[in-house]
Order: C-alpha cells, then sequence, then structure tokens
C-alpha cells in the first residue's frame, strides 16, 4: 500500500468550498483507494490535508499515467489553492476492532 498527502493552507473563507469538493469528489472513489480522508490541523487550522491509501503503487502509478487532473488537486483547486503532493510507502498499519468490526 501507499499513502499520498496533498497538503495546503487554505484561506478561511473557502473552507466551506474544499468540503464541498471533497463530499462530491468522494462520492464515486477510483479503483484501487482503499480509503481517504479530509483533515484540518488542530494547531493551524488553515492547513489542510487530503490523506489517501492506495491499494497499491502500480494502481497510484497507472491513475498518474492517465494525464488527467487528479481529483484531490481538483478539490484544493477548488478552494484557490494549488496543493504540495507526498508519497509515503505504507511500512504497516493496524486498526482498532471496534472501527474494524
Amino acid at each position: 500500500m501507499v499513502m499520498t498527502i496533498l497538503e495546503a493552507h487554505v484561506a478561511p473563507d473557502q473552507w466551506a468550498a474544499l468540503q464541498a469538493a471533497y463530499r462530491t469528489g468522494v462520492e464515486k472513489l477510483d479503483a484501487g483507494i482503499v480509503q481517504t480522508f479530509l483533515v484540518q490541523g488542530s494547531a493551524d487550522p488553515g492547513l489542510w490535508r487530503i490523506m489517501t491509501v492506495w491499494s497499491s503503487l502500480q494502481v497510484l502509478d497507472e491513475m498518474r499515467r492517465s494525464k488527467e487532473t487528479p481529483r484531490g488537486v481538483l478539490m484544493f483547486r477548488a478552494a484557490g489553492v494549488e496543493p504540495a503532493l507526498s508519497v509515503f510507502d505504507v511500512v504497516t498499519s493496524a486498526v482498532s476492532e471496534t472501527v474494524a468490526g
């Protein structure tokens, strides 16, 4: 698995636009997406991230080769900002039984 993180500072008057774009954008997830989150910084509320877990690097690479602008980038653009992208290998993970059950 791999995780992508799109990150940007969003002006307070654009928070609702980002949230609306995310809600619309995740109605149907791309093939290979395991889970996705829209998160807001606790210490810095202007800092927003879309964190997405992909089933494999191959699936992510296939989406990136499509030349279409990634949906998450479009979500941030709807809020008037250009996000930075980071990609991480998921080395290990765990889920609480109360969440998984």
